[in-house]
């Protein structure tokens, strides 16, 4: 397996459109998880980063992909780490739990990409990587924990990337 050149970590978005509004009484559960969530999230091993709006404590006042819609954009050193937090942490009960606040989703809602070690995505960024899944499916572009890609692999495909770009 050939190592980059460069150093990356793995981002994710993962978007939830809501059942109910934020401040119903109905999802008054998941509001009151989201901060011992949060805060286990940024004690996990392998967190860089994670989006909050200006001023908050988390983005669920963010509405970057529709009012209903919520967004988690999150930063991490490996997938491993990611991996561990997401299903092998308290974070797992909030996601057995999901039916109970957020619509099914039939496409994507959640997506994978590395980024240079350092770079914090924005939401527009984040959003078009879910679209690139959502129409082309997996690439070492946009993938899941499913269909994973290393950063070797995203390393390779955006220096082939680049050198059609510069013909």
């Amino acid at each position: 397996m050939t190592t980059p050149a460069r150093a990356f970590h793995l981002a994710q978005l993962n978007v939830a459109t809501l059942l109910h509004p934020i401040d119903d009484p109905r999802i008054a559960p998941f509001v009151e998880l989201l901060d011992p969530v949060n805060s286990a999230a940024d004690e996990a091993p392998g967190f860089v980063w994670r989006l909050v709006g200006e001023g908050e404590a988390d983005a669920t006042a963010l509405r970057p992909a529709g009012e209903d819609v919520i967004v988690n954009l999150s930063v991490w050193e490996t997938q491993e780490a990611l991996w561990d937090f997401a299903y092998r942490s308290g974070h797992l009960e909030v996601m057995r739990r999901r039916r109970e606040w957020f619509e099914r989703h039939v496409q994507a809602h959640m997506v994978l990409w590395w980024v240079p070690a350092g770079h914090l995505p924005g939401v527009g960024e984040a959003l078009e990587r879910l679209d690139d899944l959502r129409a082309h499916g997996p690439s070492p572009r946009a993938f899941t924990f499913a269909s994973s890609y290393t950063a070797a692999e995203a390393d390779s495909h955006i220096a082939a990337a680049d050198e059609v770009a510069a013909l």
